[in-house]
């Protein structure tokens, strides 16, 4: 199981003062480093590169929409602003060597209307992320765009894995998958193992593993044996990365409602989580390898 570590650990919007990261993040154990890029006009995507050719880390990104780039949008011109922006993000990955981009990349981060989401809303999404595939598909057919469902309280619009996955489908295009994370997970999922299962080895494309307070993953309430086994069971090969933020934070905190810290420092609490998770995930190998020889 190959675990990695979101830059959200450390800041809240990457720059050139937090290129150290990436190298600290494979010296902490992590094989893989996901930036979360909201804003690509401050992203120092020469630099990054140029940090990663040091490294053996796995490159991902994460993004969100808002409202003014929203793909579920009745505007017009909104919803182009989110397509131009995927496919600049489609190019970044693509320069970086990233083959994953994940996050709420299908509409608006906390942009809620009081309402379950309308078929218009729905097909509005749809429509303008098959233009982002198709674009992707010509231009980095390694790439797969992940929908990442998130609780109620951030959307209404991809809360669980079947949503995700039925708007993969509605796309219809190979390079969409689903990207579960077991924080959202814990509050709209009935069970860790069906969701897995319902996502299966096609459309299960990336996974952040955080606690369900976003605390030390391992110490809360996630079922991380269950969970492990199940993305086992399905052949998933993917990056499991752990992501939290620290209460500091403005723009993030709005949204995620992080009013307490859950570890002296961020990169504390990936340390931590970092060993509570290798220690499942090596139980469970050790447990699968028992079955085998009996």
């Amino acid at each position: 199981m190959k675990f990695g570590v979101d830059t959200f650990i450390w800041t809240e919007a990457f720059s050139k003062k937090d290129l150290w990261i990436i190298r600290k993040a494979e010296e902490l154990g992590f094989e893989a480093i996901d930036f979360a890029i909201a804003h690509l006009e401050n992203f120092p995507l020469a630099e990054v590169i140029k940090e990663l050719e040091k490294t053996k880390l796995q490159p991902v990104t994460s993004t969100t929409l808002n409202a003014a780039n929203s793909l579920i949008s009745g505007d017009p011109e909104v919803r182009q602003n989110g397509i131009r922006f995927l496919k600049k993000m489609v190019d970044v990955n693509q320069a970086m060597g990233s083959v994953i981009i994940g996050g709420v990349n299908y509409a608006g981060w906390g942009c809620l209307t009081g309402k379950p989401k309308t078929d218009e809303e729905w097909n509005n999404s749809v429509s303008s992320m098959k233009t982002v595939a198709e674009y992707a598909i010509k231009k980095y057919p390694d790439l797969k765009i992940c929908v990442e469902p998130v609780n109620r309280f951030e959307s209404h619009f991809i809360n669980t894995a079947e949503e995700g996955r039925r708007y993969c489908k509605a796309v219809g295009s190979e390079n969409m998958a689903v990207h579960l994370d077991c924080f959202h997970m814990i509050r709209e999922e009935i069970s860790y193992k069906e969701a897995v299962e319902t996502c299966g080895r096609k459309y299960l494309g990336y996974v952040h593993v955080c606690e369900n307070n976003r605390g030390i993953p391992g110490t809360g309430l996630v079922p991380w044996e269950e969970f492990f086994t199940a993305l086992n069971d399905i052949g998933y090969e993917g990056p499991c990365v752990i992501e939290s933020f620290d209460p500091s934070f403005e723009e993030l905190n709005r949204q995620c409602a992080i009013w307490r810290k859950f570890a002296d420092t961020g990169e504390d609490l990936a340390v931590q989580g970092l060993a509570n998770l290798r220690r499942i995930a090596d139980k469970i190998q050790q447990k699968t390898k028992v079955t085998e020889k009996q």
